[in-house]
């Protein structure tokens, strides 16, 4: 989510700015397409071979009974219990329940090893942005956070609970750059290392408990973009994939909740691991 204490109105400052330079008008439809294109964004959905790099993805390192067990009452044991408990409630949540879905994410990662020491999940995490010369803070739902850096960021899509809901794609770029931005401060001033002047962040929206992947490359040059409200002659390109479950009309319906849908999910969280560092 994206916070000020000039209400959400600010997000809207990050990616329209620089929109308002180039055109006067814009279709409420056509929103979403025209913020990202503000700073010279573009998000290409991929197949699992070009986006993971390999079309095999590997067997989940978690407990296999959440790989067998549909229902919570017929857990063998109180993890596969506890994760299949907040898969269906993750699914069936309400707006003023929000918050499932982010500590489904919690206990799902941590289940499947994406919390090692040295790493820990932390749930609303807050992040400083500079926008348009203005300082103002995005939140991200959940972030994985090793010794030195944010290394995984996750944004709940809200749009299950009303068609008003916007696009989390601007929210979770806009938390990528300022992660990027804050990371690169940290190395600076608490390590004494230079900057670096791009990186791919590991980021994932979660509607229910339908997950996409993305790799977002951030650089230097963007976050001064976004810093000045100006169009970066760059194009940043956004990596994306859908899993591809058995049944994709009814994905966003069924989630994790298909013993067979679940195991290309959590394939899917597995093989992403490797672009979190």
């Amino acid at each position: 989510m994206f916070e000020s204490a000039h209400d959400s109105s600010d997000f809207q400052l990050l990616l329209e700015a620089p929109a308002k330079m180039l055109r006067t008008a814009k279709s409420g439809n056509d929103r979403t397409i025209n913020e990202l294109n503000a700073y010279n964004i573009k998000v290409i959905y991929e197949d699992t071979a070009t986006f993971f790099g390999t079309p095999h993805l590997p067997a989940p390192t978690i407990n296999p009974n959440v790989m067998t067990t549909l229902e919570c009452d017929d857990a063998p044991d109180d993890d596969t219990y506890r994760i299949i408990r907040m898969l269906d409630l993750a699914r069936s949540t309400r707006p003023a329940q929000e918050s499932v879905v982010d500590d489904f994410t919690v206990i799902l990662l941590r289940a499947l090893g994406y919390e090692p020491r040295g790493r820990i999940l932390r749930a609303r995490r807050d992040l400083p942005l500079v926008i348009c010369g203005e300082n103002r803070q995005a939140r991200a739902d959940v972030a994985l956070i090793d010794e030195d850096e944010i290394i995984l960021l996750v944004q709940e899509n809200k749009q299950h609970f009303s068609e008003t809901e916007g696009d989390p794609q601007p929210q979770l770029i806009a938390e990528a750059i300022a992660t990027f931005a804050l990371n690169n401060r940290r190395r600076v001033l608490s390590l004494g290392l230079p900057t670096l002047s791009s990186k791919i962040l590991a980021s994932i929206t979660m509607m229910g408990t339908c997950p996409i992947f993305y790799k977002i490359e951030v650089t230097g040059e963007l976050v001064k973009a976004v810093a000045g409200g100006i169009y970066p002659t760059t194009q940043t390109i956004v990596h994306a994939h859908i899993p591809a479950v058995p049944r994709h009309r009814l994905h966003w319906i069924e989630g994790m909740k298909p013993l067979d849908s679940r195991r290309v999910i959590l394939s899917c969280f597995e093989a992403f691991k490797r672009f979190v560092n």
